[in-house]
């Protein structure tokens, strides 16, 4: 172990530094160099402190209580390897940042007074002089409580004392620093379009200790950078930390990029969320009438819009939202974590959302949306906490994402009643792959029950359900108007259903009094096939609506093992069907007489089409920042 004194001898080459203009790649890539030796430098000695701490502990110990002893060494152990992360996150705090100075410098782009902010701060922050300069009494306290705690330390010798207190001046040191960062030296994410510009919220203010809110900080950094987005786009990293925010809106040829050890801390404070109008499509809010809680994440009538991470995480901190919504004690809308209107070319990925206040990922009005890549999770019992809800959208897909959920997994909705039909906008050229569900009270895929605009041309395949109550749901009933058309599922498996295939004609939410009841909807070329399911209680439940019916539907290639029920009352029959029409072919248990085999010792698919969206061949860049 280097004795205390070496450490007044650690320093980075940035009081060498000069002025930004004679500043260039050589003497950043030095920087970076220093950097690394430092980090390697404390990675080392740690190594040789912990062996020479649990040598000295156990050596000076023997005659004392072994319970003491091996307490003493796992807090000293724990607290080093505490301390060794912090440090050496500190280190790679401002790696991170030269990096992107580095690439900076390269394009010519950095400003001269972010250049000597940055450099001014890490003058102040890394300089270990400094550090021990200003900390020393604060160690020497830290070092007494110690000694008072522990008497038998008094026999400590001062090379013992000196490793307590290099501790104590690390921590100190690290402790200066805000936030910290992994060892990645830039981001790399996959997008529709890759940026020009970058920033990181903390330039702007940001901080990310939990606590303090960055809403200021992320609408000043956004509107900062929508003065170069048209330039190539923007580039707006959340780097490590916990960063409580409210809502802000997003800009045209934007990417919010959030990194994996960085989490978004929605705030539970209703001021922090501007009100905004009902939807057009709705005509009022959902959970009261009037107005609705602007989303964490909002933005409209934008163009080139990317959400992305290394599976960052935003945290909706729901709860206080779910008990003001059993509580009836609303008089708007909760927030969604996502919603973004009027726009084309979005992208959502690569995220974890959990504990939305209500619907998590809300696509309204919008075309070409991606949305792959996403882990989305809240209780299964929290209410309308839908995953994907995408409402009046075209060419959108859904792709290589997992859902828990207290209400539908992904909800396919266009407008509500009377709204819809005026606004007469459809969901339309869906295509959801590679997606896994687990809502025990809703379903995995539901078209509806707000469907007055129309949806056409679904397309869904590799779908897993995991103890969910249907696999496939259709809900519509008298008001809704419109249409569910050309609905295509392959490739489904479920395990722990109570519906495999579930049809409700008669939903009777409705937004107020002035829905037409004789608005009645069209429901028509419905199309399951290659389908397994395992525990399921009811094969199907398939309700149309009187003089209204259900036509075209067609299962194909269907084997579902049924649960069995312990129970003295009567079995269930597997099948219930009234008021549809349509075919089925090799289907296990047999499907009820509406649905019966037209073709019968003849193996009959059900349509899928062979064609692909023009979202499927949407490939996206690998990008840098």
């Amino acid at each position: 172990m280097i004795p205390f004194e070496a450490l007044h001898g650690i320093k980075l080459p940035q009081l060498a530094l000069g002025p930004y203009q004679q500043t260039n790649i050589a003497h950043v890539e030095e920087m970076l160099q220093e950097m690394h030796n430092i980090g390697q430098f404390l990675k080392d000695n740690f190594l040789q402190a912990r062996a020479r701490m649990k040598q000295y502990v156990d050596q000076k110990s023997r005659e004392k209580s072994f319970q003491i002893r091996d307490w003493t060494f796992k807090m000293m152990g724990d607290v080093s390897y505490q301390l060794e992360d912090t440090c050496l996150g500190q280190i790679h705090h401002h790696v991170y940042y030269v990096s992107l100075l580095k690439k900076k410098i390269g394009r010519g782009e950095v400003p001269i007074e972010n250049f000597q902010n940055l450099i001014k701060r890490m003058r102040a922050e890394i300089s270990m002089e400094t550090a021990i300069e200003t900390s020393g009494e604060m160690a020497k306290s830290g070092y007494r409580t110690m000694v008072n705690t522990l008497g038998w330390f008094h026999s400590l010798k001062s090379q013992v004392m000196e490793k307590i207190l290099i501790c104590f001046m690390l921590v100190l040191l690290c402790l200066k620093c805000k936030e910290c960062s992994s060892s990645t030296e830039s981001v790399q994410y996959s997008a529709i379009n890759c940026r020009k510009h970058t920033a990181v919220l903390t330039d702007f203010g940001g901080n990310g200790d939990g606590k303090t809110s960055n809403t200021a900080a992320f609408r000043a950094a956004i509107a900062n950078l929508s003065t170069v987005a048209a330039d190539g786009g923007a580039l707006l990293i959340v780097p490590p930390g916990k960063w409580l925010t409210g809502s802000f809106n997003l800009i045209s040829q934007f990417t919010l990029y959030i990194h994996n050890e960085a989490v978004l801390l929605a705030s539970q404070d209703e001021a922090d969320y501007p009100l905004i109008d009902p939807l057009p499509s709705y005509g009022t809010g959902r959970d009261a009438a009037g107005k609705r809680f602007a989303s964490l994440i909002f933005g409209t009538n934008l163009t080139d819009v990317v959400v992305t991470g290394g599976n960052g995480t935003i945290d909706g901190q729901g709860d206080i939202w779910w008990k003001k919504f059993r509580g009836k004690q609303l008089k708007n809308t909760r927030p969604y974590l996502f919603e973004i209107m009027f726009s084309n070319q979005v992208q959502i990925s690569n995220l974890t959302l959990i504990n939305s206040p209500s619907w998590n990922v809300h696509p309204v009005y919008c075309k070409d949306v991606i949305i792959e890549g996403l882990r989305i999770i809240a209780p299964v019992d929290s209410p309308n906490t839908d995953g994907i809800n995408p409402d009046s959208c075209t060419n959108t897909r859904i792709r290589d994402s997992y859902v828990v959920s207290g209400d539908d997994c992904i909800a396919v909705k266009s407008g509500w009643d009377q709204y819809g039909i005026k606004f007469g906008m459809p969901t339309q050229h869906l295509s959801i792959k590679r997606f896994t569900c687990i809502s025990p009270d809703s379903a995995v895929i539901a078209l509806g029950s707000e469907m007055s605009g129309g949806i056409q041309d679904v397309r869904a395949e590799d779908i897993t359900a995991i103890n969910s109550q249907s696999g496939i749901r259709i809900k519509s009933g008298p008001g809704r108007g419109a249409y569910v058309k050309d609905i295509y599922v392959k490739g489904f498996e479920m395990n722990t259903m109570e519906y495999a295939f579930w049809m409700t004609g008669s939903y009777g939410s409705h937004p107020d009094e002035g829905y037409d009841p004789n608005a009645l909807p069209i429901i028509q070329n419905i199309n399951y096939r290659d389908i397994i399911g395992k525990n399921v209680t009811t094969a199907g439940n398939l309700a149309g609506i009187q003089g209204d019916p259900y036509t075209g539907i067609c299962i194909s290639n269907v084997t579902l093992d049924m649960a069995s029920i312990l129970s003295d009352k009567p079995k269930k029959q597997p099948w219930n069907c009234t008021d549809i029409a349509g075919t089925s072919s090799r289907v296990s248990p047999q499907p009820c007489d509406l649905l019966a085999d037209k073709q019968p010792g003849k193996s009959v698919d059900c349509a899928f089409p062979a064609d692909t969206l023009p979202i499927d061949n949407v490939q996206l860049k690998t990008c840098q920042g």
